[in-house]
Formats: C-alpha cells, sequence, structure tokens
C-alpha cells in the first residue's frame, strides 16, 4: 500500500530542543530534537535502551527533562495546562489497572480532561461511544475489562484516549503484543484520526500496517538523534542497528494524562 498524501503542515505541536532527560543517575536523552508538525505522523524508532519512550514520557510530563526546552502547541510545557488536547496511550498496561470496570466505565475515564468536574452532556456520552465504536468493541461496551484479550485491552487504552476528541494522539508501543486482527483494527482507528488532521506521535518497533501512515521517522540511538526524514522502505528491526525485541516497562509515575483520569 502506498503512503498517502497528505498535505504539508509546519505549525509545531511538539518542539524538543536539545532535550536531555536521566532515570535515576542514568542519562538518557543526551540533546535531541525533536520537532512535529501540525497534521504529522512521525514515528520514534530505535534500539531497546535508544530514548524512545523516556522522549514520549518527557512529552507528556512523566520524565522531567534536566536541560532543553519542550513546547506543546506553542506553550512551554511547563505552563501548559490543556491536557484535554493531548491523548496518550502508554506502553504495555492494562485497561484497569486492577480496579473492576466496563469498558465503557474505563473509556468514559478518558473523557474527564474535558468534563472536569462537571456532570457529562450528552456529547460527552456520544463521544465516549463514537471512541469505543472506533476501536471496533462496541459489542462489548457493558464488558468487564478482565474478560478482554489483550489485542482487546489495548483498543480500550486507544479508547480511552479517544474520548477526549485529542489533537495530538501520543501512543507507546501501541502494536506490542497485540494479534494481527486487533493490529489492523488500530492501523485503521488511526487512519481514520489521521484523516480528520489528527497530529501523531508513534513509539514503534516496527512500522508493520501502521507504514502507509508515516510521514517522518526519527531513530533514536543512545539518547540521540541518528535519522530524522522519510521511513526507510519495508523498515524491520532489522534495518536499525542494533534493534532487538527486548521492550522495557519502566514503572509510571502518577500524572493527569497518564491513565486518561486528567481532572
Amino acid at each position: 500500500m502506498e503512503r498517502a498524501e497528505r498535505p504539508g503542515r509546519t505549525e509545531p505541536v511538539i518542539s524538543l530542543r536539545g532535550a536531555h532527560a536521566a532515570l535515576g543517575s542514568r542519562p538518557v536523552l543526551r540533546g535531541i530534537d525533536l520537532t512535529v508538525g501540525r497534521g504529522e505522523v512521525v514515528a520514534l524508532l530505535g534500539a531497546n535502551g535508544s530514548g524512545k519512550s523516556t522522549a514520549v514520557r518527557a512529552v507528556v510530563g512523566q520524565v522531567p527533562l534536566t536541560g532543553g526546552e519542550l513546547e506543546l502547541f506553542g506553550t512551554p510545557q511547563r505552563r501548559f495546562r490543556d491536557w484535554a488536547r493531548i491523548g496518550y496511550v502508554p506502553q504495555r498496561t492494562t485497561a484497569a489497572s486492577g480496579v473492576p470496570a466496563t469498558v465503557r466505565e474505563v473509556v468514559s475515564a478518558g473523557r474527564l480532561a474535558r468534563t472536569k468536574l462537571r456532570l457529562p452532556r450528552k456529547a460527552d456520552r456520544r463521544a465516549v461511544e463514537r471512541a469505543i465504536e472506533l476501536v471496533g468493541m462496541a459489542d462489548r461496551a457493558g464488558d468487564s475489562v478482565d474478560a478482554l484479550s489483550g489485542g482487546q485491552h489495548q483498543r480500550v487504552l486507544i479508547a480511552r484516549a479517544l474520548a477526549s476528541e485529542p489533537e495530538l494522539l501520543i501512543m507507546d508501543e501501541p502494536m506490542a503484543g497485540v494479534d494481527l486482527a486487533s493490529q489492523e483494527v488500530l492501523a485503521g482507528t488511526l487512519r481514520e484520526q489521521v484523516g480528520a488532521g489528527a497530529t501523531v506521535l508513534l513509539v514503534l518497533h516496527e512500522l508493520g500496517p501502521l507504514e502507509p501512515l508515516i510521514d517522518r521517522a526519527v531513530v533514536l540511538r543512545d539518547g540521540c538523534v541518528v535519522h530524522d526524514g522519510p521511513p526507510p522502505q519495508a523498515l524491520g528491526q532489522h534495518a536499525l542497528p542494533g534493534h532487538d525485541h527486548v521492550h522495557p516497562h519502566a514503572d509510571a509515575a502518577a500524572h493527569p494524562i497518564r491513565t486518561g483520569l486528567l481532572t
């Protein structure tokens, strides 16, 4: 399938300049520059430990920068408050986080970024149902998430992020450990969001069914950007120096958009 051509957009939604970050005492990001323009779909690629997940966690405020600058929608991150504009799908977690809940309840939590403390309105309920439909889970909306497969859990997490109708969608390894049928559903969901003008930043192990959607690939190695441009044709893990199949999953600290429970 050929990559769909979209009009060029230059307004920056994410702007990282000279970004440094550390996990504990270990430097992870070493002065990276990353700009994602409005309407772009950008894939972050690289080997295990290259800094991909740390970069997106820095963008959403989970990991503080130790140097450099970060702006979201043209606003320095330290002053940015409109988190409803950002939908975040974290890396390999469960939809319920140990709390018994239905699919609809979990997805509704993602709408709290918009509703804050007011009671849900018709538009809120409609947005939740729309998000559930987008990921092909309408027939399971009333079911407990404990009864879902891994791929279905991932669909619910993506629906939760979509419930706030975000302008920027950030997804960390959305295809990891997901069956092929769910991969195709998720690719279709993302295709629809991109068609509607969403900006997307993805951490990926390999492009797979998302390849036709990707505008740019940014490859990290040892916390530095070593490639920023069109994704290599038929990119797989062997096309990246040192790429492997190990996926570390660091514990996430509390943050308003990590769990979709922003108030």
